[in-house]
């Protein structure tokens, strides 16, 4: 069960998509899969922008533990076993392994190790919005508004505006996400981290 201190709202991937509609000047859709120019680039980008987001933070609230047991083929050398990264939740981002002594490598989808098992603990791929605290889904809704703007709007100055103003919010969720129950040290987020993980917004502007 997951359990959030701060504001919770319920939302769909349309009410997304449509408040990032909202900030861009355009017009709501009913579904992703209406015939409307704006249904169609939300459904082609909503879940790119999504899990690039997901990507950029380890947020407290997809962060997934799970222990791994070893494929049936090993390696063909170096490591005596090979794990296959989870799939229920989707591992998007490997974090860290329950023991920090353990020596591992990662490989395409796979973890060498000689581990006869693994505690994982990585980004989960969670696709329900009501699982995302508030913070995230505001920069998602901000990521993706600044992902759409051009396409939809054809102004590179409204994408510029758009894009600052993700990398704003982008830099005040994942300050107030790492510094919650937790003791990380807040002057580890650099403004360079928040820049390097928008590199999926800097290429289409």
């Amino acid at each position: 069960m997951r359990c959030f201190f701060i504001g919770i709202i319920m939302a769909s991937v349309v009410d997304i998509c449509n408040s990032a509609l909202n900030q861009i000047g355009a017009s709501n859709i009913i579904s992703l899969t209406e015939d409307s120019k704006a249904a169609r680039i939300c459904n082609q980008r909503y879940e790119f922008v999504r899990d690039a987001t997901f990507r950029s933070h380890p947020w407290n609230s997809l962060i997934t533990r799970q222990t791994l047991a070893p494929d049936a083929d090993a390696p063909s050398f170096t490591f005596a076993k090979q794990f296959t990264l989870p799939t229920d939740p989707f591992c998007l981002r490997v974090l860290k392994l329950s023991d920090p002594e353990i020596k591992f490598e990662l490989e395409g989808r796979k973890i060498l190790s000689d581990e006869s098992t693994i505690n994982l603990v990585f980004v989960g791929k969670i696709t329900d919005p009501n699982l995302y605290d508030t913070l995230l889904l505001e920069t998602i809704v901000a990521a993706l508004a600044a992902d759409i703007a051009y396409p939809l709007s054809g102004s590179i100055s409204l994408a510029s505006q758009l894009a600052t103003l993700y990398r704003d919010k982008l830099k005040e969720a994942r300050f107030v996400d790492a510094t919650e129950g937790n003791t990380t040290n807040t002057s580890s987020i650099q403004d360079s981290e928040v820049l390097a993980a928008n590199t999926f917004i800097n290429a289409r502007l």
